[in-house]
């Protein structure tokens, strides 16, 4: 496949969420789109209405929900699920995949891949081994070579509204960046590249934690001095954990870090945020999970990196509050008492390694 034919096939999107969406409606600025969604109503509703969770579609945007037909009309593949259906929507999908598709993902979460018989809740420590990125379950379960993944501050509904924005395609082959480059780069949307896949996927799920942390910070009032504090020590616990885990310090200190760090921090748009700020106004996990219409990756998150954490010694003092406050019954407030006295004496200490 050259970038020359790119044109001539339709771009597949698996997964007809809000992030989904967005990135089908972008694709669609500039070639065909096949958007794949398991219900059968929603394929309906998308081709009768051309709308979907207010994402207003395009004639070139065609739903199915036929695997075998969107891997057969589509080279390059964009799939957009939840952490926790990944591997099953891989294996549904492998049988139908070739070593010529190209596969982008775009999902910030981790996969496990435990011991037979083991939960996350049976298992007291969790390494590298177990955890896994969505790059590694396409690699693990198809024989799709080329993948990489979109990350970076890509809230859903300002890119449905074509409000500036920007996203980082990372991947070890310069082919798939370039791939990426040209399907979604428009007038209202930058595009970088990055080699450093496992690097930039790891920004993408850690951050996630921060935001919770961001979240409850606002839902108990507190102004930017504290918003600020928390983003800088939340991006160095996320290098140290990012280290941890196989990424590299300079991916956490571009868009897909830093950069959308900022935005999920203070957007009230971002479920993650949004379930620590309803945690500090005094609700229950289990209330605020239950009204939420898409997965926040975050809570997820939260129990894998704490045990990861444990298992490599790693200095990760929000994560550790925020798993107390969401599975111990700890209260934000005590949460934050705790994180103002932990015993800091250097600012960015990560550099000094």
């Amino acid at each position: 496949m050259t970038l020359r034919n790119l044109s001539e096939k339709p771009v597949g999107v698996i997964g007809a969420g809000n992030f989904g969406s967005a990135i089908a409606n972008i694709l669609s600025y500039q070639t065909k789109v096949l958007l794949y969604a398991r219900d059968s109503n929603v394929v309906k509703h998308i081709q009768e209405k051309r709308e979907n969770r207010g994402h207003t579609f395009n004639e070139q945007v065609t739903a199915t929900n036929d695997m075998a037909y969107l891997a057969k009309e589509c080279d390059v593949l964009f799939p957009i699920v939840p952490a926790a259906h990944f591997r099953a929507m891989m294996k549904n999908l492998s049988p139908y995949l070739h070593p010529y598709h190209i596969m982008i993902h775009g999902t910030k979460g981790f996969d496990l891949k435990l011991p037979e018989g083991q939960t996350l809740e049976t298992m007291k420590v969790l390494t590298r081994d177990h955890v896994k990125t969505m790059s590694e379950v396409i690699k693990e379960e198809s024989v799709v070579v080329r993948v990489g993944c979109l990350a970076g501050p890509n809230l859903s509904k300002e890119l449905a509204q074509r409000q500036p924005s920007a996203t980082v395609i990372a991947s070890p082959f310069q082919e798939v960046i370039q791939t990426g480059k040209k399907l979604l780069r428009n007038d209202r949307f930058q595009v970088y590249g990055n080699n450093d896949l496992t690097g930039v996927e790891m920004a993408g799920v850690l951050k996630n934690i921060i935001a919770i942390a961001s979240g409850a910070l606002s839902g108990l009032g507190y102004g930017e001095n504290a918003k600020g504090l928390l983003i800088s020590r939340g991006a160095v616990e996320m290098i140290y954990l990012g280290r941890a885990l196989g990424g590299n310090t300079k991916a956490f200190l571009g868009l897909a870090g830093i950069g959308d760090l900022v935005t999920t921090c203070n957007s009230p748009m971002s479920r993650n945020f949004t379930v620590g700020y309803r945690l500090a106004k005094g609700e229950t996990l289990a209330q605020i999970l239950g009204d939420l219409h898409e997965v926040a990756e975050g809570v997820n998150t939260i129990r894998i990196v704490k045990k990861c954490a444990d298992y490599y010694k790693v200095r990760a003092p929000i994560t550790d509050r925020l798993y107390k406050v969401l599975f111990e019954g700890m209260t934000v407030q005590e949460a934050l008492g705790h994180l103002m006295r932990y015993p800091l004496d250097v600012d960015i200490d990560f550099i000094q390694d």
